[in-house]
């Protein structure tokens, strides 16, 4: 099996690359390798994958038109993975237009290299954040989501949108997935636990919004790539869609988290303990683009792969708290 990974020198598609790689798979990874983040960290991930057989990479937007084209027209991939794309709520309030180029024109650009190779199965990321200004709990596949509340949600939304919309009118195999806060070793630098580690061990001050009483749905890094995996292997089929009888689209949408939402005050606890050193809050309100609460109805994908999270959130952050220290 030849398999595409989009943003492979990123958190996510740099693990899922690592297991493939291990059971055995050809993977191409592609990525901008952008400034959105330290980019060292990103080629200390791509020379972990090199060192691995079968691996291929190559520095590439997907919001290049000619380059996509190109990179489809050159290789055939059974499946697609896409997970390139720019993240990170606060930073679309001040840079838009980053959004808009990786986020919907690069996906587009995905979408229409698997139609004109005739790809097996698109698999793609999409959000939580989608859920926007939901209050019922467990957010469900079958919630409207049409009130995002920061436009990095909204080009999610936008890309389950784009993603049925080829899907029916292709018939291509397609499947989003909507992510809950992604932890673990080789993670983003811009998520809040991993600026929490090197504030407190620093002995310096953590931003804490709205006073640490959010909850996310916390998912650890493995529990997601063999998540991906399964599903990798599972294109639906017309009638396994969510959209009811209108529509003949062969195209799933599912929630992959933890199931099990932790109040960030209690978040915070666990790294205290696991470092040995009390944190410095610095209380804050809720910030534009925030929400109060994440939770994954994951019953869809349960009765789909018989997805059941393993990690302990204790569990997740000590074996990131032990990756960060060897790492820095």
């Amino acid at each position: 099996m030849s398999i595409l990974i989009t943003g492979v020198a990123g958190f996510i598609g740099f693990h899922l690359a690592q297991e493939l790689l291990n059971l055995g798979k050809s993977v191409f990874g592609i990525d901008n390798l952008n400034s959105y983040y330290d980019p060292q960290l990103k080629h200390d991930r791509l020379k972990q994958l090199e060192k691995k057989e079968r691996f291929d990479f190559k520095v590439m937007d997907i919001a290049n038109h000619n380059d996509i084209n190109g990179l489809f027209a050159e290789n055939e991939f059974d499946v697609v993975v896409n997970l390139a794309a720019q993240a990170g709520v606060r930073y679309s309030i001040e840079n838009p237009i980053a959004y808009v180029d990786s986020n919907l024109i690069g996906f587009a650009n995905i979408l229409e290299g698997c139609r004109n190779a005739q790809v097996g199965h698109l698999v793609y990321a999409s959000s939580s954040s989608v859920y926007g200004a939901n209050r019922k709990m467990p957010f469900s596949i079958k919630d409207n989501v049409d009130h995002p509340v920061s436009l990095y949600a909204a080009t999610k939304k936008s890309n389950e949108l784009m993603a049925h919309a080829y899907s029916h009118l292709y018939q291509l195999p397609v499947t989003g997935l909507r992510f809950f806060t992604v932890y673990g070793p080789w993670g983003r630098p811009d998520m809040a636990y991993y600026k929490f580690t090197r504030a407190i061990m620093a002995g310096e001050p953590i931003d804490v919004y709205n006073n640490g009483h959010m909850k996310r749905d916390f998912t650890y890094i493995d529990d997601i790539v063999q998540g991906v995996i399964k599903l990798m292997a599972l294109p639906p089929a017309p009638n396994e869609n969510i959209y009811g009888a209108g529509t003949s689209a062969p195209c799933s949408i599912y929630n992959i988290g933890n199931n099990q939402p932790v109040e960030l005050i209690r978040f915070i606890e666990i790294l205290e303990t696991l470092l040995g050193k009390k944190a410095i809050k610095n209380m804050l309100p809720m910030q534009p683009g925030d929400v109060l609460a994440t939770y994954a109805d994951i019953s869809e994908l349960t009765a789909r792969i018989g997805f059941a999270p393993q990690t302990a959130l204790e569990k997740g952050l000590e074996s990131f708290v032990k990756w960060y220290k060897a790492y820095f």
